[in-house]
């Protein structure tokens, strides 16, 4: 969904899943049952939505909706560089049981190895969601204070206690 609704021609038009449609008509059935919309406004846009042949006319159920995200497709749900590593991991895996096969080892000494792929596949996948969350207003994700914050500065002045005076 990279391009814009007003150039689409039915040249380059995607057809819309069903999956895409039952995404939109959840986020306007939620905003139904938030109060968001009246029961009339979501039957209208229901019909609306199943009735949808092409995916960019999607969006335009629930642009008016706050903190709806524009509807997008991304491959597999997942970063890029999660499939990649995803991928890695299966392939790494299968050519170390198929190793274990072929030496005819009596215990399975893969497990190891492969433990340690699928547990930095899931420590990736954890810092992919963490990473992709939106951090609260006024915080940056590399200060623990608020963005806009001041420094306290002290108005009697800067600190002279210690220098040049003597302590009784």
């Amino acid at each position: 969904m990279n391009e814009q609704p007003d150039d689409m021609t039915p040249a380059k038009a995607v057809r819309a899943s069903d999956t895409e449609r039952e995404r939109v008509a959840k986020l306007v059935s939620d905003a139904a049952g938030e109060g968001r919309l009246t029961l009339a406004e979501a039957e209208e846009r229901l019909e609306r939505v199943y009735a949808t042949r092409y995916r960019h006319e999607l969006a335009a159920f629930v642009t008016d909706l706050p903190g709806q995200e524009p509807v997008r497709r991304q491959l597999g749900g997942f970063p890029a560089r999660l499939r990649v590593h995803a991928a890695l991991a299966v392939v790494l895996s299968v050519f170390l049981i198929t190793r274990w096969v072929a030496s005819d080892a009596a215990f399975f000494w893969p497990a190891g190895p492969m433990f340690f792929l699928f547990g930095s596949l899931v420590l990736h996948a954890r810092l992919a969601y963490w990473s992709s969350r939106r951090a609260a207003p006024g915080f940056r994700r590399w200060e623990l204070r608020p963005s806009g914050a001041q420094r306290y500065v002290d108005p009697a002045g800067p600190d002279d206690r210690g220098k040049g005076q003597g302590h009784e």
